[in-house]
Order: C-alpha cells, then sequence, then structure tokens
C-alpha cells in the first residue's frame, strides 16, 4: 500500500547551481540542479530573483511545502562563491518567513556523515551513496540536496525514510 499525506520537504544546495530535492505527500522524490549563472548585461541581484521565482514555481507544481531545509555551509573556498551564497541564504529565509514555511539549515558534515559514515567524505562518496539509494544525481548539487532530504525525512519521521 502506497504511503500518503508525509509532508512535502524541499531541500536545497545553495549557490549558482543549486542542487534540490523534492518530497511529495506520497513520498516520492523528484530532484535535480537549477542553475542561477548571471546573464550579459543583467544586474548581479537578477539571480537572486529568478532564485525567488523558481522558488513560487516549485511550491506551484508541488501544492505546498511543508518544510525547507538548506546545506549550512561554514566555509568557503572563494570569496565569490560566500557572497553568492550569503545571497541565495538571504533570499530563501526571506521567502520561507513570507510564506511562512519553516526551514532548517543543515552542517554539511552532518550530511555526509549521515549518507556517506563520514563527515569529511568526497563529492564522489556522496554521489555513489545516494545512487544506493536509487537516485542517479545529474553532478554533485543534486546529490548533496538528495543527501540532505534523506536525512530530513529521517529526522522527521523517526527512522521512517
Amino acid at each position: 500500500m502506497e504511503k500518503t499525506n508525509q509532508p512535502i520537504l524541499l531541500s536545497l544546495d545553495l549557490g549558482t547551481a543549486t542542487g534540490w530535492a523534492l518530497s511529495n505527500k506520497h513520498g516520492r522524490i523528484m530532484s535535480g540542479t537549477a542553475h542561477f549563472r548571471p546573464r550579459r548585461f543583467e544586474g548581479g541581484g537578477m539571480r537572486y530573483l529568478r532564485f525567488e521565482r523558481w522558488l513560487n514555481e516549485t511550491r506551484d507544481v508541488s501544492g505546498e511545502i511543508n518544510a525547507v531545509y538548506f546545506e549550512e555551509v561554514r566555509r568557503h573556498l572563494g570569496v565569490d562563491a560566500a557572497h553568492a551564497y550569503g545571497g541565495f541564504l538571504a533570499s530563501l529565509t526571506a521567502w520561507c518567513e513570507e510564506h511562512s514555511i519553516p526551514y532548517e539549515g543543515v552542517p554539511v558534515g552532518t550530511i555526509k556523515k549521515f549518507i556517506t559514515g563520514k563527515g569529511n567524505a568526497g563529492k564522489t562518496a556522496v554521489i555513489e551513496a545516494v545512487k544506493t539509494l536509487g537516485h542517479l544525481p545529474e553532478d554533485d548539487n543534486e546529490a548533496d540536496a538528495l543527501a540532505l532530504l534523506h536525512f530530513a525525512r529521517e529526522q522527521m519521521m523517526g527512522g521512517k525514510s
């Protein structure tokens, strides 16, 4: 028998290439990578407006979103990546507040330990671990979002992911 009325969860690996995974009320998982690279002749804030539009479209397609989880990055290798992450994080949290959707950041090491058993696992290990769960991520961003979604489902449903 198919499970129904599970919480609708969205997990995000924020960045110019944002990995996403969505679990619907039946427990089915959809995922991918959304790209928000600045386009020629547009201001720096346009990527965040496109991100917000993408969030609205995702909510509209899914009917609702009960909670959002995002990968909480505490250290970036480059200044540009840190600035972009901060912009996406500010846009996401403001959007969640506006729509009364609870949100939570989960540290990178916690996600990696959950999915691979090692908190310092590399990108390839995360991708391989997600593949063992039946997913075929197109890149490490989607793999991270899928790992986070499985972590969130485990936390919310007490081990019934």
